[in-house]
């Protein structure tokens, strides 16, 4: 199984940067302008277009709010197995680290979802410094 992480200091409240991410069905407006282009709930899940054209259906798994931390599952795509985690930590006041984990089988999707992370990572990055 592959297990991908990301992580990024982003200047701004971690309380702000938890409330962007906390918001399951406004990722493409809050979260990841443009990464994401768009995402509607239905149930549990967010069905989330993304730029380069994939749509795929995440399932919320758990949503943290002491822990500031969000858990999703891709439940239709191309995975046989995905397990999502991001979660904010405090840096200070002003200062935020995000950490981004994804495990998933099969292997060989790894490369891909390895780039789409590290670019969605650098779009949360920049969003949320530009609100700040």
């Amino acid at each position: 199984m592959a297990s991908i992480r990301t992580e990024i200091l982003i200047d701004a409240r971690p309380d702000d940067v938890w409330d962007a991410l906390r918001d399951f069905g406004a990722l493409h407006e809050r979260l990841v302008p443009g990464f994401a282009v768009d995402a509607r709930l239905d149930g549990d899940d967010r069905v989330v277009t993304f730029f380069e054209g994939s749509v795929l259906r995440e399932r919320l798994v758990d949503r943290d709010e002491q822990a500031r931390r969000l858990v999703w599952s891709i439940v239709d795509g191309p995975y046989t197995h995905h397990n999502g985690a991001a979660q904010v930590h405090a840096e200070g006041e002003r200062r935020a680290r995000f950490v981004w984990t994804t495990d998933l089988l099969p292997d060989d999707a790894a490369g891909r979802t390895r780039e789409m992370m590290e670019r969605g990572t650098a779009v949360i990055k920049q969003t949320l410094e530009a609100r700040g």
